[in-house]
């Protein structure tokens, strides 16, 4: 889900002339499905042109997860858990890949320090491009050398890089 604040500038004057134009590209290049999205898709960019100087809107938005691709990430993650050393439980290794990647919210901690709280990857949190965006983040991030040594602490840093990168190769493309 993206949710975007909108501001009306007080700097930009613009013509009933450019705004027909601009109704005219937006109506005909997207437009809503059926008569009641059609309306609601009139309604909101009338509402965002009438908007006075100043006055804001906040739009979400949701796109759909591809369910394959979701199962492929999970089937990565999986993989890489099921051939590590470290984490005793899926739950703890997940939030551990979240904070390595840096999908976190940064929080004052109990005893006035900021730590990272990993946010949710689930359907309703994330769209398909958050979320290809998140995945990207935890594959680098399993590539690091810091990764390798949590994942794998009594094995040699040469293995631990193979290690990685045999699991990775699984996934081909996915994975890079």
């Amino acid at each position: 889900m993206t949710d975007l604040m909108l501001v009306r500038k007080s700097t930009v004057a613009v013509t009933e002339d450019e705004k027909a134009a601009a109704r005219k590209v937006l109506f005909g290049h997207v437009d809503g499905l059926g008569d009641r999205g059609r309306k609601q898709w009139r309604r909101l960019w009338n509402g965002l042109l009438s908007l006075e100087p100043g006055e804001m809107i906040e739009i979400r938005t949701h796109r759909e997860r591809l369910g394959w691709w979701h199962r492929k990430h999970m089937a990565m993650e999986s993989r890489v858990f099921e051939a590590q050393e470290r984490f005793e439980t899926f739950d703890q290794f997940r939030l551990w890949l979240k904070t390595g990647a840096g999908f976190v919210d940064w929080l004052p901690g109990p005893k006035g320090g900021v730590i990272p709280v990993p946010k949710s990857t689930s359907y309703a949190a994330l769209d398909q491009t958050t979320m290809e965006q998140v995945h990207a983040d935890m594959v680098a991030f399993l590539r690091t050398e810091h990764a390798a040594k949590a994942l794998w602490p009594k094995m040699p840093t040469t293995q631990r890089v193979d290690a990685v990168e045999l699991i990775l190769s699984e996934f081909g493309a996915f994975a890079e």
